[in-house]
């Protein structure tokens, strides 16, 4: 007989228990999905109340499905399968450029190029709606995450349709004050930041005598800590040649370009929406091919 106690499944729930057997952790899968892990443990402990049993063993190494728990995850992937395909059949039946269309990409890029430079794209096409997520994790394609991605580096996921669209190229930057001092000898601190690999450690390696005055994770905000007098930034030159708070410095070496990948996932390439945006991106770079490598 039916469990009258049960409540009725909410796919919601089901979504996060199919998520947390590909991750194994609350951690990994609360990243994957942009929340904390107290969300996907709230959605996991919902989904077992609703089925009336567990479906994971909680083990010190992580979650792992039991064995009821693989055969609602094996039902819950059948039903996330159809639900991608129902999409892209919706996707491939579009008869013009219209509809939402997701696009990540990185914080800076975003902020200091793109929002200022899509009205084009607005005007050309009214009945797309862009939704952008600036990226504090690697945001998925292939899970329909978003459909374009602007990605520093060339892919490792050769399954996306991509192409290089643009180089990263940089310049250190000073208010005009600090960049006259640096002009005449002067030996003005730098602007930094905590990352291993940023390019404002790789400035601050190739001068090791001089202070950092300034730290942030954010090139915008190395910018503006720039253009305030801070000191001197290394940063995209998308970002400080048009700044007329900024003056450029000479060095000796600068760190080498970073190239940028326009990235669609494979099904939705000939989607009109999508293409559409894809064009005016690939569109705007080459526009603008002076502010980049």
């Amino acid at each position: 007989m039916p469990d009258r106690n049960r409540t009725a499944l909410d796919w919601d729930d089901v979504r996060y228990a199919v998520a947390l057997a590909r991750h194994g952790s609350l951690s990994a899968t609360a990243r994957a999905l942009g929340v904390n892990h107290a969300t996907v443990s709230r959605r996991l402990e919902a989904l077992e109340r609703a089925l009336g049993r567990p479906i994971f063993d909680r083990r010190p190494d992580g979650y792992r499905p039991n064995a009821a728990g693989a055969a609602v995850l094996a039902e819950a992937e059948a039903m996330e399968a159809g639900a991608m395909a129902l999409l892209r059949r919706l996707d491939r039946a579009e008869d013009g450029p219209a509809g939402p269309v997701r696009l990540t990409t990185a914080r800076s890029l975003a902020l200091g190029f793109l929002i200022d430079r899509l009205d084009g794209l607005r005007r050309r096409h009214p009945g797309i709606a862009l939704e952008l997520v600036l990226e504090t994790r690697i945001t998925s394609l292939a899970r329909r995450e978003a459909e374009i991605a602007l990605r520093l580096g060339q892919p490792a996921d050769s399954a996306l349709v991509g192409r290089r669209v643009a180089s990263i190229a940089y310049r250190a930057y000073a208010a005009p004050a600090v960049a006259a001092e640096a002009a005449s000898g002067g030996t003005p601190p730098l602007i930094g930041d905590e990352e291993a690999e940023s390019e404002a450690t790789w400035l601050a390696r190739r001068h090791p005598g001089r202070p950092v005055a300034f730290r942030c994770d954010s090139q915008m905000a190395q910018a503006a800590a720039a253009r305030a007098g801070w000191g001197v930034a290394l940063l995209p030159r998308f970002l400080g040649d048009p700044d007329p708070g900024l003056a450029p410095i000479a060095l000796d070496a600068l760190p080498p370009p970073r190239e940028i990948w326009l990235l669609i996932r494979p099904d939705l390439a000939e989607a009109p929406r999508v293409r559409a945006v894809a064009d005016a991106l690939a569109d705007l770079f080459r526009e603008n091919r002076a502010l980049f490598g």
